[in-house]
């Protein structure tokens, strides 16, 4: 009797070793033991021979990859929320199936979001640098190391998706304000849950809001949302946080409004050019004027388990000839 044969299933990143442990148990799956960043020729590669793909943020999965005349691939099953890395109207053309990992990563990221938003203000990682990197601490004073109270303060979020309602909730407990951007109101019990006021106008909101906290996904239409004439509308004492995407801010020009002293200071987990960041952010971050971290939000061991048992359940399902849970199509974008 002939055995069926297991389908070609590539890895782009290294995963949870449970997860690359099941992917081998049910498929035949090629693993990237060295974590290197897969290249474009790879990447192509992988198209003319794998059934499918599992990248991740950091691969560019191009309409000229899914293109190729032997492009063999029938699913694309993203290790990640956001798939602004893959054009999915290629794929959606060329017959090719996109999944995505999404409600999974919520918490964790929020979890993140509300670090920063203390972070900045409070000027945390400023003074557990003092200690640590070989600075002289003269002993408490009453004017020393002096950063910004957060109850009663304005929080305005760009996004109220679920991690922008999540940031909310933790947000309030912290006695701040919240105000939201979206492209239409939420729930009005949700509203009412959180307290919170709706602007319908971007600009509005900025130029009333102590913090600002980015929590929308990157697609064409909110590329330099925050772009260099709205950066300017900000506050000089207010600060931004972004654990979203570093392609929604004019990241050049919140740099030197810092500089200059026009926006008091940000909190970025994310940056327009990754893995490359300014060299101008660096040194503000040297001077505690911003906090930087490597993209670290949904950076949790049950977070990417559960994201790897997603992709699993998606491919699964695609190849039993059912919709996966988790399709994304060009019209959700």
């Amino acid at each position: 009797m002939s055995v069926k044969k297991k389908p070609l299933v590539v890895v782009t990143r290294k995963l949870p070793d449970s997860i690359e442990t099941r992917m081998r148990e049910l498929f035949d799956a090629r693993l990237n033991l060295d974590d290197a960043p897969m290249s474009a020729e790879q990447l192509a590669d992988a198209a003319r021979t794998a059934d499918v793909l599992v990248p991740t943020v950091t691969d560019s999965i191009t309409s000229e990859m899914l293109n190729q005349p032997d492009c063999k691939l029938r699913l694309i099953a993203n290790f990640g929320n956001g798939i602004d890395n893959i054009d999915v109207a290629a794929a959606h053309a060329r017959g090719i199936t996109v999944t995505n990992t999404p409600k999974v990563l919520t918490e964790d990221t929020a979890d993140m979001t509300m670090a920063l938003i203390l972070a900045v203000p409070r000027r945390l990682i400023e003074g557990a640098a003092l200690l640590t990197d070989g600075g002289e601490w003269p002993g408490w004073s009453p004017t020393w190391m002096l950063g910004r109270r957060l109850g009663g303060k304005r929080l305005g979020i760009i996004g109220m998706g679920r991690i922008g309602q999540a940031v909310a909730r933790r947000a309030r407990a912290f006695g701040l304000q919240i105000h939201y951007h979206n492209r239409k109101p939420v729930a009005p019990r949700i509203a009412d849950e959180l307290g919170a006021t709706y602007w319908d106008s971007l600009d509005q909101m900025l130029a009333r809001m102590d913090i600002i906290s980015v929590n929308c996904p990157h697609t064409p239409a909110t590329f330099h949302l925050l772009s260099a004439r709205r950066l300017k509308l900000v506050r000089k004492d207010a600060f931004i946080v972004n654990t979203a995407r570093g392609e929604v801010i004019d990241e050049e020009t919140l740099t030197r409004l810092i500089e200059s002293g026009d926006i008091a200071g940000a909190g970025l987990d994310v940056y327009e050019h990754e893995p490359a960041v300014n060299p101008k952010l660096v040194r503000l971050a040297k001077h505690g004027k911003v906090v930087l971290l490597p993209h670290m939000g949904s950076a949790t061991i049950e977070g990417r388990v559960e994201m790897g048992e997603k992709v699993i359940i998606n491919i699964r399902t695609f190849l039993d000839n059912h919709k996966p849970p988790d399709r994304v199509l060009p019209g959700m974008l």
